[in-house]
């Protein structure tokens, strides 16, 4: 195994962590795992020795994200069958988290939007800087600290709101 490999190796929990926060379901954030990994292998003569591998790989996975949340709401467009309306909501989805034992922060950070969501993932859970992420994002920095800022006041807000409730 050559050190590409095995520095790719060593991003895996940091690349299934991020996972984690842009996919939320882990079945999900696995797939995204996998498919970035993928890619990296596949396009590993385009990453440049001496620059940083997981700025490299991070940007693989916000652009695997990007490409499956824009599939998932061109299939959202198609109708079920009238007749199939019954079937289709699930009465204890309402509890579907409770169930599941997630966290208040992560349900906090799953309500972000998109933008704010890679924010607050590159800088905050990352620990990459302003600057690398922001290259990591494609986008000017000032770009990105209103992100952030706006990301983590949602944040805030939302767990003091979860907070004051018994």
């Amino acid at each position: 195994m050559d050190t590409f490999q095995t520095a790719l190796i060593d991003l895996l929990p940091r690349l299934r962590r991020l996972a984690r926060i842009l996919a939320w379901e882990p079945a999900d954030a696995d797939d995204l795992t996998q498919l970035t990994l993928e890619r990296a292998l596949v396009r590993r003569d385009q990453w440049r020795d001496g620059t940083r591998l997981d700025s490299w790989v991070f940007r693989m996975m916000k652009n695997a994200w990007i490409d499956e949340m824009r599939s998932r709401q061109r299939r959202a467009r198609v109708l079920a069958p009238e007749e199939l309306g019954d079937s289709i909501a699930d009465p204890g989805s309402a509890n579907l988290d409770a169930r599941l034992g997630v966290t208040a922060v992560e349900r906090a950070l799953a309500a972000l939007p998109e933008e704010q969501k890679f924010a607050v993932a590159m800088v905050l859970v990352e620990g990459l800087s302003y600057q690398e992420a922001s290259a990591v994002l494609d986008i000017p920095i000032g770009t990105l600290t209103s992100r952030l800022a706006r990301g983590r006041a949602a944040l805030q807000t939302t767990l003091l709101a979860q907070g004051a409730q018994p």
